[in-house]
């Protein structure tokens, strides 16, 4: 079984040598750019690592994984907009609209999202890119209502911004590795544990959203509960889940070192 770094590397590389639609030769630069932006690409390795343990390769997995990570990358491009959030910097860089101006970032987003689909499309049957499509209309919808909608609840909006984007990652790969549907609720039950943790952590490292609403004391105390809860969910699971069990503990690490 391999490692996390192991299933990094192997996103980096083959992010690293992905073919782009000749139409879209105008735009690689930019779109080049979003995706080299740094990050730890926990959703692609997240969907290698569920995918490994369900009995498939990596080399089947590493298109499904980086369609995971191409449609984050397209989020967080139009989510870095004047319009949205208005972000000038991208981990510690010049967010794509400063860097290429916001026409050719929205583009790029657009693009981000179509190569997506035809990367999902590639298996030849329709799941995997039922998984981007559904996680896409979440997201969409998530982030309407955060710029319209003052009185949403939170969980309902990380639910949706966040946890369907891991609900994809974790269900492409079990759709990869032909995990039946009727054997597939106790991963995806971990994947929305798993997403919702990572949230908590996220606020709890920002000092925003669930730690505003309810308290640091009680933000932590959600994060103990959760982690709790996407361990017994993988305790369900017939696989050597180890390489999950290695994701939730380090979220959890972040969250105590926060």
């Amino acid at each position: 079984m391999r490692t996390l770094d192991e299933h990094r590397t192997l996103v980096e590389e083959h992010i690293g040598r992905l073919p782009f639609a000749g139409e879209l030769a105008g735009l690689a630069e930019a779109m080049r750019y979003a995706l080299q932006g740094g990050g730890k690409r926990i959703r692609p390795v997240l969907c290698l690592a569920t995918g490994e343990a369900a009995g498939a390769e990596p080399a089947e997995l590493l298109p499904a994984a980086a369609a995971v990570e191409l449609v984050h990358t397209f989020s967080l491009v139009h989510d870095d907009l004047p319009a949205l959030d208005d972000d000038a910097l991208r981990r510690g860089r010049a967010s794509a609209h400063v860097e290429y101006g916001e026409a050719v970032a929205i583009l790029a987003g657009d693009a981000l999202l179509a190569q997506a689909l035809d990367l999902a499309l590639a298996y030849g049957r329709s799941e995997v890119a039922r998984e981007l499509t559904q996680a896409t209309l979440g997201m969409l919808g998530g982030q309407y209502l955060d710029v319209t909608d003052g009185t949403v609840e939170l969980a309902q909006l990380h639910a949706l911004k966040t946890g369907r984007l891991f609900s994809a990652a974790v269900g492409s790969a079990l759709w990869v590795a032909e995990v039946p549907e009727r054997d597939q609720e106790p991963w995806r039950a971990f994947a929305a544990d798993f997403g919702l943790l990572f949230q908590i952590v996220d606020d709890l490292l920002d000092d925003d959203g669930i730690v505003h609403e309810h308290g640091e004391a009680a933000a932590r105390a959600l994060s103990d509960e959760t982690e709790e809860s996407a361990r017994a969910k993988l305790a369900e699971i017939p696989a050597d889940t180890a390489r999950l069990d290695e994701l939730v503990s380090g979220l959890s690490m972040r969250a105590r070192a926060s």
